[in-house]
């Protein structure tokens, strides 16, 4: 299962569609295709293109269009969609769609569509890398604010010290 890529924008009511844009499932769901699932086309999948692979076009990926990469449209990125963007769309942006945003479809929303939400149906998908991976990206690149709000939000499993030990 290849992640979502889009050719064309198209912006309307809903969340917009912005070409070459990679992303995976990044909400709290363990069923198939959640946010959490290891299962292909989960959040935590490391199979090809996985939102948890590292090989080209996944998750954890510092190749373009990986969560962890940095160039654009990346994971890691602080230009325009990127997931350290703080303008619309980025995953540092508190408005509406916004990976800090807590109102429907944002990163932080509990509600369907949002990425603290734990439904299997209408999943919240983003660039960025899996949650413990991005909040010590965060943490690392000294994004304190931002870290501090996810935590209030993310279950403690998924804070870095608790999913990947103390270091």
């Amino acid at each position: 299962m290849r992640p979502q890529v889009t050719k064309g924008a198209v912006f309307s009511m809903s969340r917009p569609d912005i070409p070459n844009l990679r992303t995976w499932p990044r909400n709290l769901s363990t069923a198939q295709g959640g946010g959490l699932s290891t299962s292909q086309g989960g959040g935590m999948s490391t199979s090809q293109y996985g939102g948890a692979s590292t090989s080209q076009y996944g998750g954890l990926s510092t190749s373009q269009y990986g969560g962890m990469s940095t160039s654009q449209y990346g994971g890691l990125s602080t230009s325009k969609y990127g997931g350290l963007s703080t303008s619309q769309y980025g995953g540092l942006s508190t408005s509406k769609y916004g990976g800090l945003s807590t109102s429907q479809y944002g990163g932080l929303s509990t509600s369907s569509g949002g990425g603290m939400s734990t439904s299997s149906s209408n999943v919240y998908r983003s660039n960025i890398p899996p949650w413990p991976y991005f909040l010590r990206e965060l943490e690392d690149r000294g994004y304190q604010q931002a870290s501090d709000l996810i935590r209030r939000y993310l279950p403690s499993f998924l804070w870095p010290e608790n999913f990947f030990g103390h270091r």
